[in-house]
């Protein structure tokens, strides 16, 4: 897995500013050692499911923390509008900063919860690290457009937290990471969804 160059730099110049704020707000524990790999080509496993997107279409990043995967996939689809949605304002701060001096004009952060929200239409939604099944399911029936997939970033221990109901469809691919192993992308949709 390997990014095209002008990817790279603006990742590295988000992670430049991640570690400048981190000094000051404890964004994340990661070491700084991992966070190319933990966060950046991670998040990057997303980018090939925003093939078919058209320009202009919604994608919200459900819990997005410190932007991650939010920033990842507005630098490679900055044709898209990617909403950044976390209730820790903190965060949003940071992501709001980062959009700002990385150009990134189609980012949006919202600090709220996912429940306050109005109905988002989302054509993709995503998430890493947060939420079961179950409750991203949950989350994706209010806010996805009818027969639009959620892309949770898993480990392969997925299957054991709570999943959603029968009306909903469970796929996992694969993938691995160099040196941080293997991870799951669950692909959660309605079942009359093709």
């Amino acid at each position: 897995m390997s990014l095209p160059a002008s990817a790279s730099v603006t990742c590295q110049q988000f992670l430049d500013l991640l570690d400048l704020w981190n000094q000051t707000h404890a964004l994340t524990a990661l070491p700084k050692e991992t966070r190319f790999e933990e966060l950046i080509l991670d998040s990057w496993a997303l980018v090939p499911y925003l093939a078919n997107l058209p320009a202009g279409s919604r994608v919200v990043d459900f819990g997005s923390g410190m932007g991650i995967p939010a920033v990842v996939l507005a630098i490679a689809r900055p044709d898209l509008e990617i909403i950044a949605l976390d209730k820790s304002r903190k965060k949003m701060a940071f992501v709001r900063q980062a959009a700002m001096e990385l150009k990134l004009e189609a980012l949006r952060p919202i600090a709220a919860r996912v429940e306050d929200l109005p109905v988002l239409e989302a054509s993709l939604g995503v998430a890493k690290a947060v939420g079961s099944p179950q409750l991203l399911a949950a989350w994706w029936a209010r806010h996805g457009r009818p027969g639009a997939p959620l892309l949770a970033l898993k480990s392969q221990s997925w299957a054991q937290e709570a999943c959603p109901d029968e009306q909903w469809t469970l796929l996992a691919h694969p993938y691995s990471l160099p040196t941080r192993g293997d991870r799951i992308i669950l692909e959660i949709r309605t079942r009359s969804s093709p």
